[in-house]
Order: C-alpha cells, then structure tokens, then sequence
C-alpha cells in the first residue's frame, strides 16, 4: 500500500494510492480505514507524507561510498539530526542559500515510524513499529560542512530535507535499486543491498538513544556519486518499489 499526504480545496487529509486514484483514509499511524472518498491524483496536491518531530540522518552508511571515499566501514552507525522546518514535498523547490558556495544533492531510502518506539527488545519489536519507507534527499551545503568541522548548519537550511512522495508499506528494503538523476543524468546508482547498517538495525540502534514517534523519519545514507545542485537543475531520487521524488532548484533571493 502506497500512503500520501494531499491537499485539496484547502482541505489536507492522507490517501491511500491506487494508481491514479487516491481513496481518503484516517490517520495512517493507526489501523488504516478507507473512509469512502475517492480523488483523482491529478487533481490533488501532494504534500510530504509526514510532518515529522525529526529527522535522523545517517553517515557513511553505504559500503560502495565508503570504497569511493577510502575510507574505513564505521563500527557504529554515524547520527545526525536534520530539523523537521527543513521538509518540503514531492516537486517542491529546493533554494541554495546564499551563505553557501557548494550544496549538494544526497539521494536516501528513508524509513517512517508509525508508532512511538523506545529501547526495544527484539527486531521484532522494531519491524511492527515501523510504518513504511519513501524516498529522501540529505540536501547538503558540502562547503559549511567542511568550514564548521560538524553537520548541522550545512543540513538544517529550509528546503534541505525533500521527502516523499508516498509511503510504502510491507516493503523489504534489502535490496531496491536508488538512483539520483540531474535533469535526467544518472548520477547516482546503487542499491540498498550495499547499506552498511540495515534499515532494521539503524532503527533499533537509534531507539535505543531516543524515542521514536508515530512520523519520524531516519534518513539511512547515501550511495557514491553526490555532487552539485545548480539553480534550475531538477532533481530526482527513485527508489525501486517506492516511486520518484522530483524536486526544483533555484537561488534564495
């Protein structure tokens, strides 16, 4: 089942997706009941599938980019927040912020909690918290990054945490093929079979130092091949199984 966010008449409400259909449902955090209307996709906007309390990104998570860095494979997963005012939805824009000379794209497989989770006992435990996986884009000012020696302004720019454009449930993440493209150049491709830390393991990992809540969202890292975004350039991040996620560029004036 795909789950989307829309805006309609100035309504907001979540859908299930069918094709190009969308039936309205109620919170999705809870058993999922269709509640009887129907929209066609086109006629709706898509928002991002959750507004959540945070985000939890991941570094160095993919043994293809660690090969390409030459660098050695983390014994612990890399953690990093990105801040919930970041968050924009499916072809959105995305603005590079004057402050920064170099900003990055980052395509991610994200996964999306659908119930509060906190030092769980099992795999078990962690896979029946977790509502679905969509895509995501760690949207990185790479030069700040560098100039601070720690993460947090070089992510937290509004625009910087592009996210959707549905959730997929019952989903094995284990090995979907992700690729980024700039304006349709494939510049990023690989699959999650090359993630060094499992969807599963990175959400027991991090529960285990925070609770979770129903709309979190941990962003798991990157494949090899970032590199620039340029004002006017459209950004794509697909995942196998889940869909495309197409953002717009262009300057903060």
């Amino acid at each position: 089942m795909k789950i989307g966010r829309f805006s309609f008449k100035g309504e907001t409400f979540f859908g299930a997706v069918k094709e190009e259909k969308v039936l309205k449902i109620e919170n999705p955090f809870s058993q999922i009941e269709l509640v009887g209307k129907e929209y066609q996709l086109k006629e709706l906007k898509i928002l991002p599938p959750v507004l959540p309390s945070k985000i939890i990104a991941v570094g160095l998570n993919y043994k293809d980019h660690a090969r390409e860095l030459g660098m050695k494979i983390p014994d612990e997963p890399i953690i990093f927040f990105k801040p919930p005012t970041a968050v924009i939805g499916h072809e959105q824009d995305i603005f590079l912020p004057p402050e920064s000379k170099e900003v990055h794209y980052e395509g991610e497989l994200a996964v999306v909690i659908g119930k509060t989770l906190y030092r769980p006992r099992s795999f078990k435990e962690v896979e029946s918290a977790i509502l679905g996986y969509t895509c995501f884009n760690d949207v990185t000012a790479r030069d700040l990054q560098r100039k601070d020696g720690q993460w947090t302004r070089s992510k937290s720019f509004n625009t910087f945490a592009p996210l959707g454009p549905f959730i997929v449930k019952d989903l094995d993440p284990t090995d979907l093929k992700i690729q980024t493209r700039i304006n349709g150049k494939i510049v990023q491709n690989s699959s999650t079979k090359e993630l060094i830390f499992k969807p599963i393991e990175l959400v027991y990992f991090i529960s285990h130092i925070m609770t979770l809540l129903p709309g979190d969202v941990i962003a798991t890292g990157t494949p090899p091949g970032v590199g620039p975004l340029n004002s006017g350039d459209t950004v794509e991040v697909e995942i196998e199984g889940i869909g495309v996620l197409k953002n717009y560029v262009q300057a903060l004036m």
